[in-house]
Formats: C-alpha cells, structure tokens, sequence
C-alpha cells in the first residue's frame, strides 16, 4: 500500500465523505421538467384524432350531429333583439309592470318556442348594452336559467354588446 494516496492528510488517514451539494439548480431543472410534462400531457389530449375502422365511413357507423344554432338575446334599454344562428328574429318590446321589473311571459313563451324547435341546445347568450340596469340582466338570467321547475338554458353566459 506505499503507492495509493488515501486522500487525507490527517491523523486518521481517511477522506472526508461530508460533500456541500447544490440543491438550487436542482431544484430549476425539476420545475421546468414538470412544467413540460404537464403541457405535454395536455396537448397529447388535444391531439387526439377521431379514427374509424377502415372499410366504414362515418355516415354508416353513426348519423351526423345534428348543428345546434346558437342563440343570443341582445338587451338594450327598449327591446330585446333574439338571434338564432344567422337570423335575428322580431325584436321584444321591453315593458314593465307596476314595481318597474321587466315583464318576461313573451320572451318566456319565445325562448319556450325555440326549445322546442333545438331540444338540445342548452347554452344562451346574452349581450347587454351598458345602459342596461343590473337588476334587469339578474332577472333576465333567473327566467332563462329556470322556468318554474324546468330549466330552459342552463348555460347562460354574459357578454357586452359589440359597438357596430
């Protein structure tokens, strides 16, 4: 043993195994690499491609999803303009009862008609004009929302009216 060299030039004669580790890169490195996988795995599900068994095309395995139009009611300070796909129909004139609500039995019996014309559809629309008063959007959401015990649309969403 005259020619290996122990390491210590201690007493003892033995190395040091006490080591100061660097934690902080470390630490970035494994941030980053769950970062990646997790946007990795949420593109993998977006990737996906819709694939039939070859020899049959998809009008004979399954009929086509009927399109449902989606709807929108446009509510200024006068009237309530509804939309169906494309095509705006007659505008609902807004008139109030004696506490000053907005009375809704005819957008009710409309929307009631449009259900069911797309018994499907379960998403509404509705675009305000800034003039519009909160309580009368609240309440134009509550009677779209739910019909006594019936929900018409039980998705509604909320958007600003688009300056035209």
């Amino acid at each position: 043993m005259s020619g290996m060299d122990m390491g210590g030039g201690g007493k003892s004669g033995k190395k040091s195994l006490d080591a100061a580790l660097n934690l902080v890169p470390f630490i970035d490195l494994m941030a980053v690499t769950i970062v990646f996988l997790i946007m990795s795995a949420v593109w993998t599900q977006l990737g996906r491609l819709q694939v039939s068994q070859s020899g049959q095309s998809q009008s004979e395995s399954e009929p086509p999803p009927t399109q449902l139009q989606p709807i929108t009611i446009l509510i200024t300070e006068k009237d309530l303009k509804i939309t169906v796909g494309g095509s705006q129909l007659d505008p609902l004139p807004i008139t109030r009862d004696d506490k000053g609500r907005i009375e809704i039995e005819k957008l009710i019996g409309k929307l009631k008609e449009l259900k069911t014309q797309q018994p499907d559809q379960s998403a509404i629309t509705l675009s305000t004009e800034d003039a519009v008063k909160y309580e009368d959007l609240v309440r134009l959401i509550d009677s779209v929302v739910q019909d006594g015990t019936n929900p018409l649309f039980p998705s509604v969403s909320v958007s600003p009216a688009s300056a035209t």
